[in-house]
C-alpha cells in the first residue's frame, strides 16, 4: 500500500512539471500573414495619383530646400494642359511640378537668376524647336548677352521618378529620389578640378564642361 501511495505521488509531479504544448504552427504562420498583408494594404492606400493641381504643387514643393518650400514659386500644368503660376511665391526659388502628358514623375526647383535661362528653353520648347536646336540657340543668345546666365553657382534640384504616385500626407512621391546641378558657366575639370564622369557613387562630376551649359552633377545614393 505504501508504495502504491508513493507511486501515485510521483505521477502526480510529473503532470504538474509537463511543459503546455506549443500553439500549433499553422496558427501562428496564419496570424504572421494576416499583419504582413495588413501593412502591405495600408501601404499600399498611402499612394494617390498626382490629378490635381494641390498634387501638383505639394509635389513640385519637395524638390525644394525644405527651409525654402513655404515660399517658393510654383509654376505648371494645370489641367488644361497650359503652364502657368499655380503659386506665387516670396523668396529665390522657384519650382517647376511635374509635366502630366510625360512618362515617370519629374519636379525641379532651381533658383530665380535661372528663369531667364530656363523659360528660354521652354519657349523654344513651345515653337518644335528639338533639344540640339535649343542649346544652340540658347548658346548663341548667352554669348551675344541677349540671353542672361545665372552666375556661377546657382543651385537646381530636381525630383524624379518612375511612379506618378504620392502620399498626400507627406507629398512623398513613390519611388522617387534627389540629383543636384550646381551651373558653373563655362567651367572645366582643369578649372575645378573634378572628373567629366562619376568616378564612384555619390561622387560629384562636370557636364558639359567649357560650354554655357557647365554644371556640377550631384546624385546622392
Amino acid at each position: 500500500m505504501r508504495q502504491l501511495i508513493l507511486f501515485l505521488l510521483l505521477a502526480g509531479t510529473f503532470t504538474a512539471c509537463t511543459p503546455e504544448a506549443p500553439a500549433e504552427e499553422g496558427t501562428a504562420e496564419t496570424s504572421s500573414d494576416v499583419a504582413v498583408t495588413t501593412d502591405e494594404n495600408e501601404q499600399e492606400a498611402a499612394w494617390t495619383d498626382i490629378t490635381s493641381d494641390e498634387a501638383r504643387i505639394a509635389t513640385a514643393l519637395l524638390a525644394a530646400p525644405e527651409a525654402s518650400r513655404s515660399g517658393a514659386k510654383v509654376i505648371g500644368y494645370n489641367a488644361a494642359g497650359e503652364l502657368v503660376t499655380l503659386r506665387e511665391g516670396t523668396n529665390e526659388f522657384i519650382c517647376l511640378a511635374d509635366d502630366p502628358g510625360k512618362d515617370g514623375f519629374n519636379a525641379a526647383c532651381y533658383h530665380r537668376d535661372l528663369e531667364p535661362f530656363m523659360a528660354r528653353g521652354r519657349e523654344l520648347k513651345a515653337e518644335g524647336k528639338t533639344p540640339p536646336e535649343i542649346d544652340a540657340i540658347r548658346e548663341a543668345e548667352v554669348k551675344d548677352k541677349t540671353l542672361a546666365m545665372a552666375p556661377t553657382g546657382a543651385t537646381l534640384h530636381i525630383y524624379y521618378g518612375p511612379e506618378v504616385r504620392y502620399d498626400p500626407t507627406t507629398g512623398e512621391v513613390e519611388q522617387a529620389k534627389y540629383r543636384y546641378v550646381v551651373y558653373m558657366p563655362y567651367a572645366t575639370a582643369a578649372s575645378t578640378g573634378l572628373p567629366e564622369s562619376p568616378v564612384a557613387p555619390n561622387h560629384p562630376w562636370i557636364m558639359d564642361p567649357g560650354t554655357h551649359r557647365a554644371h556640377i552633377m550631384i546624385s546622392p545614393l
